[in-house]
């Protein structure tokens, strides 16, 4: 089998009140998704705090066919029944390929061709990487954070990559989305 690499986010919309269950339930489930054939890792994204109410989980595997297996396994079908009482929303997901949940296309299970995610992902990160170092770094040592070049690449790494997935790509995608999936 040929392994690519998976992705699947989930996004659980808690009931008010209901986060301390949800927590709870969180700690079951991720360690049996720990042991699933194929787990990479994973990342829970909290809501904030008396603000949301939207949990976002991302789990990677090996392949495809590892997720699949894990998403449609008795244990998560269990555990899923178990926690939709504290659900406002039933379970959602999309599974991806690879970075594909960049580029997906709701209602439609195609991805663009490569060379396109490629030219698309380039011309969103390069403007970044230029502008982002420039507005941080001095910022940084406003706060009087010591100049070091692997902390201040953390950052800015990770502000470039909240960006793209977040708020750059999905906008820009549905901007181009005719060229991107002709």
């Amino acid at each position: 089998m040929k392994k690519n690499g998976a992705s699947v986010v989930i996004t659980h919309q808690i009931l008010e009140g209901k986060q301390d269950a949800y927590e709870e339930w969180l700690g079951k489930i991720d360690p049996l998704c720990r042991q699933s054939p194929g787990h990479i890792d994973s990342q829970i994204i909290r809501p904030i705090p008396d603000l949301t109410y939207t949990y976002t989980v991302i789990i990677r595997f090996d392949s495809i066919g590892n997720l699949k297996n894990w998403m449609s396994s008795k244990q998560r079908k269990e555990l899923i029944a178990e926690v939709r009482p504290l659900l406002a929303r039933d379970d959602q997901y999309s599974i991806n390929s690879g970075l594909d949940f960049l580029f997906s296309n709701p209602g439609d299970i195609k991805t663009p061709v490569r060379w396109k995610q490629y030219l698309i992902t380039w011309s969103a990160i390069y403007p970044l990487v230029l502008m982002i170092p420039f507005v941080i770094l001095p910022l940084l040592r406003m706060v009087n954070i010591p100049k070091n070049i692997f902390f201040d690449t953390l950052i800015i790494t990770g502000i470039v990559v909240v960006l793209m997935v977040y708020i750059i790509m999905p906008r820009y995608t549905r901007l181009i989305r005719p060229w991107l999936f002709k």
